[in-house]
C-alpha cells in the first residue's frame, strides 16, 4: 500500500522500440461508431500539452515529464519539427499524439492515446491510424524543410495500456529492440506544475492592462 504522492520501483519494465519502414504497411483501422477530426494545433502551446498529456497518460503511468517546468514545456512544444494534433468527437478532446520530424527521414511518435471516456470504445485503433498517417506525411503537413520520412517508430513499454501493443502490430508496427530495466515511476495522480508567481500575490497581466 502506497501513500499519495509516493514514487514507486517497479523492478521490470519492459520498453520496446517498434517501427514501420514502409508507408504501405500501414493497415487501416476500423471507422470508429462516430467521426473523428484530427487539427494541426497550428499554435504551440506549452500549457495544451501538458493539459493533453495529464488526460491521457494518467491512468497509463506517463510520468516521465512530470519534473518539467514551464520553460521545458515551451522548448519542446515551440519547435518547427514538432507537430500536435488534436483529435476530437462527439463534441469534446478525444485525444491527442506528438510527432517529431528527426534527421534522416525518421519520424517519431512521442505520444499517442486517447481520454479516458472513449478508452474501451474502438477509436484506438483508428487514432493511431491518423496519427501514422500524418507521420509519414512530414514535410508536407509541418515541417517542410525536413524531407520524406523514411522511417516512422515510437515506444512503448509494459506500463502503457495493456492493448498498446497488440494495436501497434495491427497498424503494421514490428518490434525493432527490447529492453528490460527498473524504473521509479511517480504517482501519477498528481501532475505537480509550479506556476511562475503566486497569483494571489501578484497582478496578472489582464489586470494589469485594464489598470493601464
Amino acid at each position: 500500500m502506497t501513500s499519495p504522492g509516493e514514487a514507486v520501483a517497479v523492478p521490470a519494465v519492459t520498453e520496446w522500440t517498434m517501427e514501420m519502414l514502409d508507408a504501405a504497411d500501414l493497415r487501416p483501422a476500423p471507422l470508429p461508431g462516430v467521426e473523428m477530426t484530427f487539427t494541426l494545433a497550428g499554435r504551440p502551446s506549452a500549457e495544451v500539452n501538458r493539459a493533453l498529456y495529464a488526460l491521457v497518460g494518467a491512468r497509463v503511468c506517463w510520468t516521465d515529464r512530470f519534473g518539467w517546468t514551464h520553460a521545458d514545456w515551451c522548448a519542446w512544444v515551440e519547435r518547427a519539427e514538432l507537430s500536435t494534433w488534436i483529435a476530437m468527437a462527439e463534441g469534446t478532446v478525444a485525444g491527442f499524439f506528438e510527432i517529431e520530424a528527426q534527421p534522416g527521414g525518421d519520424t517519431e511518435i512521442h505520444l499517442v492515446g486517447l481520454g479516458p471516456a472513449f478508452v474501451g470504445r474502438g477509436y484506438g485503433g483508428y487514432l493511431v491510424e491518423q496519427c501514422v498517417r500524418r507521420a509519414w506525411r512530414r514535410g508536407e503537413l509541418w515541417a517542410p524543410d525536413s524531407g520524406p520520412a523514411t522511417r516512422v517508430w515510437l515506444r512503448t513499454s509494459s506500463l502503457d495500456h495493456p492493448n498498446a501493443m497488440a494495436n501497434y502490430r495491427r497498424r503494421g508496427f514490428k518490434v525493432a529492440a527490447e529492453t528490460v530495466a527498473p524504473k521509479l515511476v511517480p504517482d501519477p495522480r498528481t501532475a505537480p506544475w509550479p506556476l511562475p508567481h503566486d497569483p494571489r500575490t501578484v497582478p496578472r497581466r489582464d489586470e494589469e492592462e485594464l489598470i493601464t
